[in-house]
């Protein structure tokens, strides 16, 4: 499991890669790429890739289109970033070739414009979900799917439970577990989880041992971590929780972060 994420200042970050918060991840079973977010006052199109399975610093892939809070997922081959912010709520979509390098190219466009919402696939459909359209109120109850192999714009999936921004996706072959998020300014702890080859509204998962949003999210074939984030504006978590994909229940305590982040990117292989 790879986390990365701001700290207060966010040079814990950037330290290591380019982007200082509110970035994307997506993988293969060899390669994390990372892109996107806020580099100080600027948004960032830096994607940054390593090797998973060793330790070292982050190299560079090349670009995408500049923006912050956007969402990530990924098949076997291709990574797709949905969303973000860049002067106002964004429904771009662009996708890369995850085991080579180069310039991000356009997929298509999201059902609706928005940020600070939530990315997961399985081996064919990828799914966008919540997020913050800008307003009062602003989280929308928002799922959309794309077949991730293709090009084009993505199609309306169903709806989460309960509107939100700031949540964390994560997957296994079946089952997508959305995570987290706020219902405006107010924080939760809800789970949903959705079958991804259907479509439909999703359903209660349980709950995580705490409320809060700008979580991430990994997972493997059996087991979803979720870490970090915010309880409140200037309440940063060290928290990691559990569960097993394919039942429901509460989050379990897993352990804690090196360090209380923000804001952060998760992958698994």
């Amino acid at each position: 499991m790879k986390i990365y994420g701001t700290t207060k200042g966010g040079a814990e970050s950037k330290k290591d890669w380019g982007v200082a918060f509110g970035g994307a991840a997506a993988t293969t079973a060899v390669r994390g790429v990372i892109g996107g977010g806020l580099d100080s006052t600027t948004y960032s199109n830096v994607m940054d890739f390593f090797t998973i399975d060793t330790t070292g610093d982050a190299e560079d892939f090349g670009d995408l289109t500049a923006r912050r809070a956007l969402a990530g997922l990924a098949d076997a081959t291709r990574g797709c970033c949905g969303g973000g912010y860049i002067s106002s709520a964004s429904d771009i979509i662009d996708y890369v070739t995850i085991d080579t390098t180069g310039n991000a190219s356009d997929f298509g466009d999201l059902t609706q414009a928005r940020n600070a919402l939530g990315g997961l696939a399985n081996a064919t459909r990828g799914c966008f979900c919540g997020g913050d359209i800008g307003g009062t109120p602003g989280s929308v109850t928002t799922i959309d799917y794309i077949t991730i192999d293709t090009t084009g714009n993505a199609s309306d999936f169903g709806d989460l439970t309960v509107d939100r921004w700031g949540v964390a996706g994560l997957a296994d072959a079946t089952r997508g577990v959305i995570c987290g998020g706020s219902e405006e300014s107010t924080r939760t702890n809800i789970m949903d989880y959705i079958t991804i080859d259907t479509t439909g509204n999703a359903s209660d998962f349980g709950d995580l041992t705490t409320q809060f949003s700008n979580t991430s999210a990994c997972a493997d074939t059996t087991r979803g971590c979720i870490a970090g984030g915010s309880s409140t504006a200037t309440t940063y978590l060290n928290n990691i929780d559990y569960i097993t994909i394919d039942t429901t229940g509460n989050g379990t305590d897993f352990g804690d972060l090196t360090v209380a982040r923000n804001q952060l990117a998760g992958l698994a292989a």
